[in-house]
């Protein structure tokens, strides 16, 4: 199978690079015969070059939480499964000459299709300042989409159906375990749902919860007066905490904080960032539009790395 990465061979081209900046920069609407190798035939944008992904991809990570706590993949293919093994790997001792004890058995694995979601961004420049060749149009650009795409990326990854849209953690289907059902948010609530999850996932696991629920979880202390949030490095029984606007508040039915380790949620990024200018539909207001897309998919691939608190109605 052809991937996407071999499709586009002229985006590490000079000639494509300095003609994409030309139509970004507004000074040409022409495409060349480098720009029409390296348009997107779905979205009639273009593909970054590679140097002006990897300046994305670092911002990105900055932006979004996922970006910095999940595991990243990069699948171009046309078609992409995850195939994910639902026993126990473990290392066993063996005498000389014994056996070697292996899983086999196809009923260890379970399949997950990935899909292509498409995320776009839009946005407009002064044309007087893009133009211009000391502004620097390129970190601008890299900044901005990389602000839109990570705020968008994170909230998907929360709270996302699955429907044209990743599967966010906190979805009934496809999303993390239950870990503790409870109706109001309390010291020995917050340790059952840190123990909900196996040893295995706790030893990288960290919290995730909104501002709101961060400073109730701040004020909570045991029977002997001990804070179960320690004030010195934002961590809760010695796991760092993350803060995202876009987990819920602990409203009846919601599920507030979640618990576990996020390597297991795959972010997967389907096609390389592609851009258009759109010169002449805002020409009469002196500004360049700029239509970004993003190609992605993201799942949970095992279900009790991450646990939920869930509110009772």
């Amino acid at each position: 199978m052809t991937t996407y990465t071999e499709k586009l061979p002229y985006i590490t081209d000079s000639a494509y690079e300095a003609d994409l900046w030309n139509m970004l920069r507004g000074k040409t609407t022409t495409r060349t015969d480098a720009l029409n190798k390296g348009v997107d035939s779905d979205t009639g944008a273009f593909a970054l070059t590679p140097g002006i992904q990897n300046k994305f991809n670092t911002r990105l990570v900055r932006e979004g939480l996922f970006r910095s706590i999940a595991s990243t993949v990069h699948a171009y293919d046309n078609q992409f499964h995850i195939k994910t093994a639902n026993n126990q790997d473990v290392a066993t001792w063996v005498p000389e000459g014994a056996a070697i004890p292996m899983a086999t058995g196809r009923e260890d694995f379970e399949e997950l299709i990935l899909k292509s979601h498409k995320l776009a961004t839009f946005f407009k420049l002064e044309e007087d300042f893009v133009q211009d060749n000391t502004f620097l149009l390129e970190d601008h650009l890299v900044k901005r989409l990389a602000k839109n795409f990570g705020r968008a990326e994170d909230e998907a990854f929360i709270n996302g159906t699955g429907k044209h849209m990743p599967t966010g953690i906190l979805a009934d289907t496809g999303g993390a375990d239950v870990g503790v059902t409870t109706d109001i948010l309390t010291y020995d609530d917050v340790v059952k749902l840190f123990f909900s999850v196996k040893p295995e996932y706790r030893r990288n696991a960290v919290w995730v919860m909104n501002d709101e629920t961060a400073l109730v979880l701040r004020t909570l202390k045991d029977d002997s007066g001990n804070y179960i949030w320690n004030h010195a490095n934002d961590t809760i029984l010695g796991k760092k905490v993350y803060i995202s606007e876009y987990m819920p508040g602990a409203e009846s039915g919601s599920k507030p904080i979640a618990f576990g380790d996020f390597s297991y949620y795959w972010l997967v990024d389907r096609r390389p960032v592609c851009i258009r200018p759109l010169v002449e539909k805002f020409a009469l207001l002196g500004c360049i539009g700029y239509l970004a897309y993003e190609f992605l998919d993201g799942k949970l691939t095992r279900s009790e790395a991450i646990k939920v608190m869930q509110m009772t109605a």
